[in-house]
Formats: structure tokens, sequence, C-alpha cells
């Protein structure tokens, strides 16, 4: 027997709720709970298939075809000659290609710079801003035949409200602001702009709220100006925001069809690619091939600059 004494053995500890926790295996998903998951994707993923990617697939092959549009008996296959016909020998193509263009340097340099601008001076926090805010947002809430109802009444020739405040209302100097195929595009940007600068504003109000204050401040300790510390800094930091302005202004400019519809049913000076889509697959004297060929060009001409553009964001953004 040694004379050393009994060392008690260490009562044994139960692990760490942390650690048991990590152990535990991770509950999988019950069959309900794969039903929900399953009905929340695929819910969506059909409408998006239905309402968008087959149409789009439809006229992509409608375009390589005659048809009346009564009967699918009476498809024919037509080749290339659609597009042929519609960039050779189809009048008011290429004005409406050049008004689209006018259109959308008109929303980029004046529409949505103006929005910029009211979304900086509304953000300082002026009394009243949110009265300001409402009423410039309230063109956005309208939609785009009501605004073009509502500038038709203010271009009218004889009791319109610009003629009366020109004073040549009732006059043989009266300006035909939407008859006058001088000058009906560039009325009609106006009308569209109106409603453009306040969704414009609204987004640049969301990125401006979400810009960390400790760079406005870093910026004025530097000695920035305030024109410098925006520029510089808080422009560049609404990258996100600045990408779908950027979307939306494309967009914006390449889909107009309702204020000119409205108009004069987009003629007269005011054709553009979306009308001329409506006025060949619509009505009695409808050509199914020539307005989706058109529909075509219109979706290729919208994807070149946005997909571009985002593509250069990305890759700028991983560097």
């Amino acid at each position: 027997m040694t004379d050393l004494p009994l060392v008690a053995a260490p009562p044994a500890t139960k692990p760490s709720p942390i650690v048991a926790g990590r152990r535990r295996r991770v509950h999988r998903l019950s069959g309900r709970d794969r039903l929900v998951l399953g009905v929340m994707v695929a819910v969506p993923t059909l409408l998006q298939a239905l309402l968008i990617w087959i149409p789009m697939l439809l006229s992509v092959g409608l375009s390589f075809t005659r048809w009346d549009g009564l009967e699918l008996s009476n498809i024919r296959s037509a080749g290339l000659s659609n597009y042929r016909y519609v960039t050779q020998d189809y009048p008011p193509f290429w004005p409406a290609v050049q008004h689209n263009i006018i259109w959308l340097l008109f929303l980029a340099v004046v529409a949505t710079p103006l929005g910029l601008l009211l979304a900086v001076l509304l953000d300082q926090r002026i009394r009243g801003s949110r009265i300001y805010q409402s009423i410039f947002f309230t063109p956005v809430m309208l939609s785009l035949v009501l605004v073009g109802i509502i500038w038709q009444l203010m271009y009218q020739r004889s009791d319109g409200l610009v003629n009366h405040v020109l004073g040549t209302a009732g006059t043989s100097h009266a300006v035909d602001w939407f008859g006058d195929s001088d000058v009906n595009l560039w009325a009609a940007l106006v009308a569209a702009t109106w409603r453009h600068a306040g969704y414009i504003m609204v987004l640049y109000l969301a990125g401006l709220k979400g810009v960390d204050p400790s760079l406005k401040e870093a910026a004025a300790i530097d000695g920035a100006t305030a024109p410098q510390a925006f520029f510089r800094v808080v422009f560049p930091a609404m990258r996100p925001i600045n990408i779908v302005v950027v979307v939306i202004t494309v967009i914006e400019a390449l889909r107009a069809f309702d204020i000119v519809y409205v108009i004069n049913r987009g003629t007269n000076g005011l054709e553009l690619i979306s009308a001329l889509v409506i006025q060949n697959l619509v009505g009695e004297g409808q050509v199914i091939g020539v307005g989706s060929a058109l529909a075509v060009l219109l979706l290729v001409i919208s994807l070149v600059p946005i997909v571009f553009y985002l593509v250069r964001t990305f890759r700028g953004a991983q560097r």
C-alpha cells in the first residue's frame, strides 16, 4: 500500500449548451414546408413565363411568318422578309427610331437630372418637404393615358392653359402644340418629364437616406464644398440606385406609347416604335408578322444599352 493520498476523480461535466447546440442536427423541412416553398417559387415563375417569356418567344417566331391573325392554319413562313420590309420599305420606321433616341436623350439629360435635383433639395429638411414630395409624386400615381389627357387640355390651341399664359389663345398666333409636327414631340416630352421626374425623385430620396452621414462629415472636414461633396462622395455612394435609374430611364424611353397614342395615335411627327407595333398588330389592317418584327427590334434595342451598362457596372464593382 502506498502512503500517497487518494485523489478523487473530477466529476463528469455536462457539455455546454453551445456545444450541444452545435452537435444537434438541423431539422429538415417538413413536407408541408416543401409544398409551401414550391408554391411560392412555382407561382411567380409560372406567371413570369405566361406573361413575359412565352409571348416574347411567340413574337420572335411570328416575326418570321406571314399571318392574318385569324386561323393558325394560315401561318406561312416568310424568312427575313418582314425585317427587310421594316428596315428598307416601311417609311415610319426610321423616323420612329430617331424619335425614340430623342426621347431617351431628353429623359437622360433633362428629366432624370431634374428628379435628382428635386431629391437633393427635398433632402435638406426644408419646411413642408412632405407636402412637396406628395405634389411632385402625384403624377407618378396617374396612368400615362390620364397624363396625356391632362396635357391635351393644357396644350389646346384655343382654350389651353399654355396658350393663355403666352397670351395667344384665341388668336391666329396660337400654337397648335400637338397638331404641329415641328413642336408636338417636344410638347409630349414635357408631359413625359412631368411624370418621370417625380419617379426619379422618389428613387434618389431613398438613396440619399441610405448614404452614411459620416461620409458627408468627412468631406466637409477635408474642405470640400457642397457640390464637391455630392458629386465626389454622395453620388458615387448611390451606385445601386444609379443602376436602377439608368435601367428605368432606358425602359421608359423605349416603351413610351400611352401619351403619343392619346395625342394622335403616334402619327404626324410622333412616330415611336411602340406605336408602330400596335398599329400593325391591332385593327383591320393588322400585319402580325410586321408588328412582331417591330416588337423584336424594339426588344433588341432595349436590351443592348441595358446589358452593356450592367456588365460594365458590375465589372467595375468587382475590381
